[in-house]
């Protein structure tokens, strides 16, 4: 095992940056800022959701750090990394300087941020690294690339959720639909198709951030309590009911479905929510044949049996090919809301719009976009329905972005140089969206929304929201899922 992992999370090109620096220059400070949006995954959005800080710091710059340099011996910890980057480089490196942290004992490191869960508009910077200690000045964007890796992700899907749980908001206030069902009008599934259990973790709990608790990724919740003070016994962190997969109906495949679905009613879950999917032969037989039948077992059932289609295009099925209620003549024409309507009946909101009966319910899990969501809701609304179908968001909706969505960069705009500060920026003229801000930063609340101002003295850097949350190795403010689940909440367009 190489021992000085912590050292090495970066690009091979950062030791050399130790010694190019010029040599006067004591300190560095970078902001992370998301810079624009033109290849957003959200049209017309405006704000980021900041979330992640808080994991990056007890996982990489304490945990890390702690066991893998600080906690072995100096030799141990810089002969490992001497060693790699000699390899890669093809030339022994000078690692005097990673002996001099040794020896410190702490990373010389101060962090500020604004709260997480906030929606931070673009070209705002939420966090700021700057070194405590002269002589470290290349730690700040050292760390570049692992923070960069560690957190882009997280809050594009943060951002991605927020936008999916604003819309279900404003249908519902719109329909009428019950408020108490938004934390679960979304579910994630995306565990399988994320890229490594660690991504899924990490992304899991980001979905969580945005005021969603349905969710089958069990690790997104131990994230939760690991790194952001959940507690799953004081707490709604995350839920999931029981639920069927092809494999499952597939092994009463010479019962049939209909003694399958008594005997998960009756004996394997005869209380509370139970999820069916329902295509895995015949789908428009299962939903006007089948459940007519059970159709008196259904409504005195204790729970809600929700039928998930898995197949087919979600609009379509969902909704219906026909686009004015009654219109349709075929099960396929009045899509799967309208039907279970008329089997199962359901009741009026005091907005106008109708809803399934407590005893019914319906699931898409597959194949979910924002467009889609956006859709589904709009065909729903036009047959006079609240868009009240879970959606199961999985990792198209996660996966299809990078770290270009947001335009997410971490960049340095002042050192101090000669004892003295001195604003440093770059202005491409090839590309104009990569240019900096300048010199040192503050963030203020002006009007609802976050105003960043650059080129401040040290009096007004210090003021402002931005507040100190790591420095020399120890947190300073701790946050937690239930309060950035409040924060996220109460921004603009949530």
């Amino acid at each position: 095992m190489t021992v000085s992992a912590a050292t090495m999370q970066k690009d091979v090109y950062k030791e050399f940056h130790v010694h190019a620096y010029h040599p006067d220059v004591s300190e560095v400070y970078s902001n992370y800022t998301s810079r624009s949006g033109k290849l957003s995954n959200i049209k017309g959005g405006k704000t980021v959701v900041f979330v992640g800080l808080q994991h990056f710091l007890m996982d990489y710059l304490i945990d890390e750090w702690e066991y893998s340099f600080f906690a072995v011996s100096k030799s141990e910890a810089v002969g490992s990394h001497k060693r790699v980057m000699s390899a890669m480089l093809g030339k022994p490196v000078d690692t005097d300087y990673l002996e001099r942290l040794h020896d410190l004992g702490y990373l010389p490191l101060e962090i500020k941020a604004l709260p997480e869960g906030s929606h931070v508009p673009y070209g705002v910077a939420p966090v700021t690294f700057r070194n405590t200690l002269p002589g470290f000045e290349w730690l700040p964007n050292m760390i570049e690339t692992v923070f960069s890796c560690e957190n882009w992700h997280m809050q594009t899907t943060a951002t991605t959720a927020a936008e999916y749980y604003s819309r279900f908001k404003a249908a519902f206030e719109e329909t009428g639909g019950p408020e108490e069902l938004l934390p679960f009008m979304c579910h994630d599934f995306s565990m399988r198709g994320m890229p490594g259990r660690h991504v899924a973790a990490a992304s899991g709990f980001s979905f969580l951030t945005s005021g969603f608790a349905g969710t089958d990724s069990i690790p997104a919740v131990l994230f939760a309590e690991k790194y952001y003070g959940a507690n799953v016994d004081k707490e709604l962190v995350g839920a999931s009911v029981d639920a069927t997969e092809h494999s499952v109906t597939c092994s009463w495949i010479e019962e049939g479905e209909e003694a399958f679905v008594e005997y998960l009613m009756t004996t394997a879950s005869p209380t509370g929510i139970l999820s069916i999917v329902a295509d895995t032969w015949d789908f428009w037989s299962f939903v006007t044949e089948l459940l007519p039948r059970l159709k008196s077992k259904i409504l005195a059932r204790d729970g809600k049996v929700v039928i998930r289609p898995d197949s087919g295009d979600p609009c379509d099925i969902i909704c219906g090919t026909a686009r004015g209620r009654g219109d349709g003549k075929t099960p396929e024409e009045k899509g799967l809301v309208e039907c279970l309507y008329e089997i199962f009946g359901g009741f009026t909101t005091d907005k106008g719009y109708d809803m399934l009966d407590e005893h019914i319910g319906a699931i898409y899990g597959d194949a979910i976009t924002l467009e889609r969501q956006a859709e589904i809701f709009e065909r729903l609304k036009n047959k006079q329905f609240v868009p009240a179908v879970v959606l199961g968001v999985g990792s198209y909706s996660f996966q299809y972005v990078t770290r270009d969505t947001h335009g997410s960069a971490v960049k340095a705009t002042n050192v101090v140089k000669d004892g003295k500060d001195l604003e440093i920026f770059k202005s491409p003229k090839t590309d104009s969206s990569k240019s900096s801000s300048k010199g040192l930063l503050r963030v203020e609340s002006e009007g609802g929304t976050f105003v960043m101002y650059d080129q401040q003295s040290r009096e007004s850097e210090s003021q402002g929201l931005l507040e100190t949350v790591f420095v020399d190795g120890k947190i300073q403010k701790f946050t937690t899922l239930e309060e950035i689940r409040k924060i996220s909440s109460t921004c603009k367009g949530h």
